[in-house]
């Protein structure tokens, strides 16, 4: 296959995880129950959400969100990476990882974008409650979401579209399990300076932007807690902003230590890279599940309603 007349390189070689058959096979299940439990969690989620009248607010609607770029992105890397863990050569073709830098960067984007919208919700919650409804209606947060959205799809297209302008002739072996933008522009045989300054002004750009987002929101939150006597209404605040605030702080934190540390060979970076890959989707369904009374009522509710006959 060539991408612009020029490239040689048809597929690309994948790290190794082990090349111990039995090790291999027990990493194959433990991936296979973590990838069925995030998907279970996550669209476990979205049904209780939806199919409970008292989460049909801002706040649900923007986690129902959240809950299928989880299952989404899951998705993009696990089944591929259980396919290799059984097969004898660990490659994958030009177009798809291409496809696949694509989509991690579509869904990691967007949901920068939307814990940012998240934190902007818990700050009107917060901050003006009585005016919380207007501020935050359907139309509001409909275009919220679409607008998180768009900048996901623009992230993706423009930086795999300036990626594949280069040329690959060889090595083609990328030190990561699965096909990411900065091991695979190392091995450009071409000048990935465009390439280069592209993904470092989306990080700059969506990563610094959103987090200071982030910031604003929770400075302003923490300091109307703070500004309650009641000890109640300030565990009632810190508990309602407690589960995002985890889950923002897991996003951040995988991230900078997956992006912007130097790649390397090393066991820390493949778990690190696992890590934000497949263990973050799973927990940010049982967070918001385990530290939120509303979602586990829901799921009581649901879980003991009787079916309906009708005839």
């Amino acid at each position: 296959m060539e991408v612009s007349n020029i490239t040689t390189v048809t597929e690309f070689v994948l790290l190794r995880l082990s090349n111990n058959p039995q090790i291999q096979a027990v990493l194959f299940v433990l991936f296979l129950v973590i990838y069925l439990l995030t998907l279970i969690g996550n669209l476990l989620m979205m049904l209780v959400i939806r199919a409970d009248s008292h989460l049909h607010t801002p706040m649900y609607f923007f986690l129902s969100h959240l809950s299928f770029l989880d299952a989404f992105y899951s998705s993009i890397i696990v089944p591929n990476l259980l396919e290799n863990l059984l097969s004898k050569w660990k490659t994958i073709s030009f177009l798809q990882c291409f496809t696949q830098i694509s989509l991690v960067l579509f869904s990691g984007a967007t949901e920068a974008c939307l814990l940012s919208v998240m934190a902007y919700d818990r700050f009107q919650a917060v901050c003006h409650p009585l005016l919380y409804m207007v501020a935050m209606d359907r139309k509001v947060c409909t275009g919220l979401v679409g607008a998180s959205w768009a900048v996901g799809i623009g992230t993706s297209l423009v930086n795999t579209l300036l990626l594949a302008q280069e040329h690959f002739c060889g090595p083609n072996v990328i030190r990561s399990v699965s096909c990411e933008l900065p091991p695979v522009l190392l091995l450009t045989c071409s000048d990935p300076y465009v390439s280069t300054v592209s993904i470092l002004t989306t990080m700059v750009v969506l990563g610094l932007g959103t987090f200071f987002l982030l910031l604003c929101s929770y400075t302003r939150i923490i300091m109307t807690a703070l500004r309650i006597k009641s000890a109640t209404g300030q565990s009632k605040i810190f508990s309602t902003c407690s589960a995002h605030f985890l889950v923002v702080t897991i996003f951040y934190v995988s991230g900078v230590c997956r992006y912007v540390t130097p790649l390397s060979d090393s066991a820390l970076e493949q778990v690190l890279s696992l890590q934000y890959s497949v263990v973050t989707p799973l927990l940010n369904p049982f967070i918001y599940s385990l530290k939120n009374q509303e979602v586990k009522a829901a799921l009581r509710r649901m879980l003991t309603r009787k079916p309906r006959l009708t005839f």
